[in-house]
């Protein structure tokens, strides 16, 4: 943009932003003509995609600030009173620690109460399958969580959720993204106002007591966690998060108390003991596994700040070993599967859903026990999407579990979206049973290996920032479509998966096919001829490309044996990786 078109904008912010904090930032870099912040923040709009938005929490219409959330929730105001929603609308909030996510969502809230929507708030942060939950269990229109879920810091975000309490999918999400873009004016309350006409009411305990009641129902074996819950030592981390209160609860309420890294037992916007709230990075679940060696811990468990992702590590000969979320997919998937067979709950038609990047070490697992395996597009709402659509069915699949590598899972259908309490109740559950038949989670994933053969995975992720960032991740996307490697790691690429085109290309032919039954998307997945795969994917979220890379050993070869064999294949697929991505 020339510094016309950015002194434009900025100054059409400034006298529409009323907080102060925000406003006062433009304000000080148009005075300073500083065109580099200027241009980086004002060169775009902070795109409101299918389901939310997450940006850089500061002044600018390319950042999260007071004025986008206010243009967001008009747009979803408006929304609503076009899909011919039922009468009378009603809306849910909820909101995690991050800085300013207890402003955003009063800002939202002012704002559904002027448009005549009756929002309930909630009086402190919740985590955001509570949110998912409530709009259930309060029969609301649609919901909104801030959070920027485990990114560093100095992000925020906005999603959003429709009465079935999942996120927004279509037709919802571009209905609502158009609207958001069609705001020119905003219509809100004040908060007294809101209060008085009572289009505003606080909640707590009236969806608390559910939530984790509800929680408590998931467990499959109740009589061993009320015999030897005491047994399993469990120190947890909410990463001075939302997961605190819900998890230290639903734990109790099963008989198991765990003891709390306090460095990280308040809630902190600034994370201040981490570089990064995110239970997928190691450096995460430090103090908590110091703490552990302490009390001679079993299991760890780590949430991040919205709660809807857990992490967790295992006491094993001695030391802890980290968990990926493949790997714990897989174990939740086991333990359910057998411990419903047990039972005798196990549906005829059971189902499994898993994203296209998840390892397919799960679809295995399945197979092994007749339960059907179901792929979706990344993004935990398509899991949502997945179990509504069952549910329409008449004698259709029936769910059981749910999961994406990026160590959410969903172990439950009375929330929609990815839940970290009931995951950990279910991980502690799990790990307990484990160890009263004498192993460790480690042990009995060792053994589904040997069965279903070594797996691992490895996930990159290269962040582009600003305009010049976006054009470089279109690119690098462009040239892997158009000009595919012919091998990885030395094996050659059989197929070729754009699920933009929803075409499937044959590597040895040339043959193209459509035979991807899902939605578009900006994915490319490389299949090589020995299984292994490869997948590109930017980010719908943020300013950064991932690529997800899987090799598996052969059934019946023992996983200490399969293991070097496959990290070598991965380290050579890393470096090739890197090479690609230099290249940009």
């Amino acid at each position: 943009m020339d510094t016309a078109a950015i002194l434009a904008k900025a100054q059409e912010y400034i006298a529409a932003e009323k907080d102060a904090f925000f406003r006062s930032q433009v304000e000080a870099l148009v005075a300073a003509r500083d065109f580099d912040q200027l241009n980086d923040r004002f060169f775009t709009d902070l795109e409101f995609g299918t389901g939310g938005m997450r940006g850089v929490i500061a002044g600018g219409s390319n950042r999260m600030n007071s004025l986008v959330v206010q243009r967001a929730t008009q747009g979803l105001a408006d929304y609503i009173e076009k899909a011919g929603a039922k009468k009378p609308a009603s809306a849910v909030i909820a909101y995690d620690s991050r800085n300013f996510s207890d402003v955003f969502a009063l800002e939202a809230a002012k704002v559904l109460a002027g448009n005549g929507i009756k929002t309930y708030l909630f009086s402190a942060l919740r985590p955001t399958p509570e949110l998912s939950f409530a709009v259930r269990q309060l029969g609301a229109t649609a919901g909104i969580v801030v959070t920027a879920s485990h990114n560093p810091s100095q992000y925020n975000g906005y999603k959003v959720y429709w009465d079935d309490g999942g996120q927004v999918v279509p037709p919802h999400d571009k209905g609502i993204t158009a609207e958001v873009r069609a705001v020119k004016q905003v219509t809100a309350l004040t908060k007294d106002e809101a209060l008085a006409k009572g289009l505003l009411v606080m909640i707590d305990k009236e969806v608390d007591d559910p939530f984790i009641a509800m929680v408590a129902r998931q467990s499959l074996r109740p009589d061993l966690l009320k015999k030897r819950g005491s047994e399993l030592t469990v120190v947890y981390t909410p990463l001075h998060g939302a997961g605190a209160f819900p998890v230290e609860r639903a734990l109790t309420a099963l008989g198991i108390t765990p003891i709390f890294v306090e460095e990280q037992r308040k809630p902190d916007g600034n994370f201040p003991t981490v570089k990064i709230p995110n239970p997928e990075e190691g450096p995460a679940l430090k103090m908590a596994i110091d703490l552990a060696k302490k009390h001679q811990a079993q299991l760890v468990l780590a949430t991040d700040p919205d709660a809807d992702r857990v992490g967790i590590a295992v006491a094993h000969k001695g030391e802890y070993v980290l968990v990926t979320g493949n790997q714990l997919g897989a174990l939740l998937l086991d333990y359910v599967v057998n411990a419903r067979k047990q039972r005798g709950t196990l549906p005829q038609k059971a189902a499994f859903v898993k994203t296209i990047v998840t390892t397919e070490f799960q679809r295995l697992i399945c197979e092994k026990h007749g339960v059907q395996c179901f792929d979706v597009l990344t993004g935990f709402k398509f899991i949502g999407e997945k179990i509504r659509e069952f549910e329409a069915q008449k004698d259709g699949p029936v769910y059981i579990l749910g999961g994406e590598e990026s160590y959410g899972f969903l172990v439950e259908t009375e929330a929609r979206d990815k839940d970290a309490v009931s995951a950990a109740t279910m991980a502690a559950e799990m790990t307990l049973y484990h160890l009263t038949a004498g192993k460790t989670p480690i042990d009995r994933l060792n053994e589904l290996y040997l069965e279903h053969g070594y797996f691992q995975e490895l996930v990159i992720s290269r962040h582009f920032e600003g305009e010049a960032g976006q054009k470089t991740m279109a690119a690098l996307m462009e040239r892997l479509r158009t000009n595919p490697p012919t091998d990885m790691a030395g094996e050659p690429v059989a197929v070729v998966k754009d699920y933009r085109d929803s075409v499937t290309i044959d590597m040895k032919t040339g043959a193209r096919a459509r035979t991807i039954a899902l939605p578009s998307a900006n994915v490319l997945q490389f299949v090589m001829a020995n299984g292994s795969v490869v997948t590109a994917r930017p980010s719908g979220t943020e300013p950064k490309i991932k690529f997800y890379a899987s090799c598996c050993g052969r059934a019946g070869e023992p996983p200490a044996t399969a293991r070097d064999a496959v990290q070598r294949s991965l380290a050579a697929i890393e470096k090739q990786l890197d090479a690609i991505i230099a290249a940009a």
